[in-house]
């Protein structure tokens, strides 16, 4: 569980680390930020699983429900315990924090927490105007004002996932797959992370899904590895207009001028 959480920090403070700055874990907002939904998701699952009385135990309890939480929400994949038979809101927050993922600068797939803090910080600032127009507030991160522009490319990135989320489930959902299925299979594999639910669940593989669905899932597997923009900027015909390759003109006058 240790190992799983700190592979999806930023590398960077474990370096600082090993150079004896182990502060710099705490003074990092989006640390916190990270070991907070970690946290918070755990207790919640806690909860529901002491209601349903999965597990009578409260170390057995905490064990399967931090390994699960720090195991999908840092796109490892493990599984040590059936979460598919859950209660419906454990299940939810599972899939939920896949798209969380981990840092940026780590190993951890998802959105990663960095944005998904600049975005409620956002839209945070955004409620505030509205009450207070004459406000001038900016958004920050480590006391240093986040550009706008920077905040316009979040949001981009931020809306283009969710729509090739929302566009794949469709495309699962189309081959009679049913919406758990479809719409876990693609946050699991969009974020890699692995197991999802229902059919695809932690006892169970996508072997059984049909051919199209499969492609589907290969393309959400790489679109977002890459992060989707680099995937996007290949398929704009802008790009390849300005990736044209050189052309060389035969220029007769200096080949005659060297036989000479």
């Amino acid at each position: 569980i240790l190992f799983m959480f700190l592979a999806s920090a930023n590398f960077t403070l474990h370096y600082n680390c090993l150079q004896g700055k182990v502060k710099q874990y705490f003074y990092s907002e989006e640390f916190r930020f990270y070991l907070g939904v970690t946290i918070v998701s755990t207790i919640v699952v806690m909860l529901f699983n002491a209601r349903d009385h999965i597990y009578t135990v409260f170390g057995e309890n905490f064990r399967y429900a931090v390994f699960q939480v720090v195991s999908l929400q840092t796109s490892t994949g493990f599984c040590t315990a059936d979460f598919d038979k859950w209660a419906h809101v454990s299940r939810l927050l599972l899939v939920i924090i896949m798209f969380f993922g981990g840092c940026a600068g780590s190993t951890g797939g998802g959105i990663k927490n960095v944005r998904m803090l600049l975005l409620w910080r956002y839209f945070r600032l955004q409620l505030i105007q509205l009450i207070h127009p004459k406000a001038i507030k900016t958004v920050k991160l480590q006391g240093v004002s986040v550009s706008e522009n920077v905040m316009q490319s979040i949001l981009g990135f931020f809306f283009l996932y969710i729509l090739v989320f929302i566009v794949c489930s469709l495309a699962v959902t189309a081959q009679d797959i049913d919406i758990v299925t479809a719409t876990s299979a693609v946050a699991t594999t969009l974020n890699g992370v692995g197991p999802g639910l229902g059919m695809v669940g932690a006892t169970c593989n996508f072997e059984h899904l049909p051919v199209f669905s499969k492609f589907v899932l290969m393309f959400c597997m790489l679109v977002g590895r890459l992060e989707i923009f680099t995937v996007v900027i290949l398929f704009a015909p802008a790009y390849w207009k300005e990736c044209k390759p050189p052309v060389f003109k035969w220029n007769q006058r200096n080949e005659t001028s060297r036989e000479e």
